[in-house]
């Protein structure tokens, strides 16, 4: 597009015709030149990459220390589990 834009104003050969597509040519390479730019971002703290670098300390925890097996479990009657689980009846009726 800016190509046949270029391309009128050169045939018209006016002055105004060559600024403006000088213009835009210098434009269309200022903008394809940005692509080319290295993108520069600033470490806030101590560089990642530098083995010498202090870090916190990594500790281990077990997800499941409290856990306390209760298998097997000594069998018991079932009716008297059962009633030792049942809500109590209630005495005032």
């Amino acid at each position: 597009m800016l190509t046949l834009l270029g391309a009128k104003f050169a045939a018209a050969s006016s002055a105004r015709g060559r600024h403006f597509l000088s213009c835009c040519l210098l434009a269309s390479a200022a903008l394809a030149l940005t692509g080319c730019m290295p993108a520069t971002t600033y470490v806030a703290g101590a560089d990642p990459a530098d083995p010498a670098a202090k870090v916190a300390a990594a500790g281990y925890r077990s997800t499941i220390a409290p856990y306390t097996g209760l298998r097997p479990a000594a069998p018991a009657p079932w009716r008297d589990r059962n009633d030792a689980v049942a809500p109590q009846p209630k005495q005032d009726r």
